[in-house]
């Protein structure tokens, strides 16, 4: 099939943009000093599929579930969207003091002048899946509200609502890299004067279609999900909400996007062009965004989802770029692949390893793909890290790279 690529354009003027606050919660742990203490302890979250909801997966199935979700509670004037998405919205909103840095930024500049900006690729699905299953004579429950709970929409219009917030508010859904994608959507908005401000992230959790069609792709490891291993056998689902708030010029020395590209390539529906040619493309122009050389970066947080084509797939891309000298490796190991929210979660991981100095090697994996040419870590590494390059490709041959690290 011919492969046709298209790149966002590369733009010197790009600004850094500052990032004031951010928080993650998934199987790796709820907040920010709990998925700190995971990565460094290398202790994963992911658990054999033992919920109900698992029913009918394979033996030796793994899952990255958030445990507790049941027992969120939404403000009560907010009850039509509660829902397993939007509660784990609520549980990132809750934790590291993120609701509070919004309400400050609301108070600097008008709720109309905050956007919010998020994705996912299930919102409440697995609402509709419980109202489909309490279904009588054909018709879904009374009580069933779509809009508030499965519709992509619901997730931007909670957090609103929840927040207070009156500017433009959006949903990406480009599979696995609508988190990353928010990042550079919220960027557009901050440089157009639409907002000041932009609540930007993911968020998508566990539910029946997403486990059964990765099974019946044929895609589930048997066990924890082992990215860039000899032995790799497939990916581990898992969900997960990540949190950023970007605003506009970053004090030096702040965290910051300092870049972001993406691309889309027409290889194929859901495997990746085998070379990475539009991986390669959304690397580019995350470094030509930030006016920064390959060598300006000091690790590189894969997309690494554990299977055998996506891996080897960005590993040649990784090594056209960069060859052997930077390191890099995936995080999914820990808190397996969350879809929709896998690229924001992976920024705010990209945030603790510069904050940690870490290079935080792939969980589980006793011997590196030998066919790998780039730096693949399997132990963490202590060293400054001050740029770090996070990955997200996805079904359809969507690709996105946020280059994220210190202002100068």
């Amino acid at each position: 099939m011919l492969d046709r690529t298209t790149t966002s354009r590369p733009d010197p003027g790009f600004a850094p943009l500052a990032i004031t606050a951010f928080s993650a919660v998934s199987a790796m742990g709820h907040g920010l000093a709990a998925t700190r203490a995971a990565l460094l302890e290398r202790q994963g979250g992911l658990r054999p599929a033992q919920d109900p909801e698992d029913a009918g997966l394979p033996d030796g199935i793994w899952v990255g579930r958030v445990p507790g979700l049941d027992l969120v509670a939404l403000p009560a004037d907010l009850a039509r969207y509660d829902c397993r998405n939007n509660r784990l919205a609520e549980m990132a909103l809750q934790a590291d003091g993120f609701a509070a840095a919004v309400a400050a930024a609301r108070a600097r500049h008008g709720a109309a002048r905050v956007a919010v900006v998020l994705g996912t690729s299930t919102a409440g699905i697995a609402q509709t899946e419980a109202a489909y299953r309490r279904r009588a004579g054909g018709a879904l429950p009374a009580d069933f509200d779509f809009g508030g709970t499965h519709d992509l929409y619901a997730l931007p219009r909670y957090l609103r609502a929840r927040l207070g917030l009156r500017g433009p508010a959006l949903t990406v859904s480009t599979a696995c890299t609508s988190g990353a994608r928010s990042l550079l959507e919220a960027a557009a908005l901050l440089r157009a004067d639409v907002a000041d401000a932009v609540v930007a992230g993911g968020v998508d959790t566990l539910c029946r279609m997403t486990l059964q069609g990765f099974n019946a792709l044929s895609l589930l490891a048997r066990g924890p999900c082992r990215p860039c291993a000899a032995d790799r056998d497939g990916i581990t689902i898992g969900e997960a909400a990540g949190l950023l708030l970007l605003e506009r010029a970053p004090a030096p020395g702040t965290l910051a996007l300092l870049g972001a590209g993406a691309s889309s390539d027409g290889h194929h529906m859901s495997s990746p062009q085998p070379e990475g040619l539009g991986a390669q493309a959304a690397m580019h122009a995350a470094l030509a965004t930030a006016g920064l050389p390959p060598a300006a970066v000091d690790y590189i947080n894969l997309h690494g989802t554990g299977t055998r084509a996506n891996d080897a797939m960005e590993d040649r891309a990784v090594a056209a770029l960069f060859g052997s000298t930077v390191p890099c490796s995936s995080t999914k190991g820990w808190s397996g692949h969350t879809l929709g929210a896998s690229g924001a979660l992976e920024a705010v991981v990209s945030l603790l390893c510069i904050e940690e100095g870490l290079i935080p090697g792939c969980l589980g994996v006793a011997a590196v793909d030998p066919g790998f040419r780039a730096d693949v870590a399997s132990d963490n590494r202590r060293r400054p890290v001050g740029r770090v390059l996070s990955n997200s490709f996805g079904f359809g041959g969507s690709n996105c790279s946020l280059l994220l690290g210190l202002a100068a």
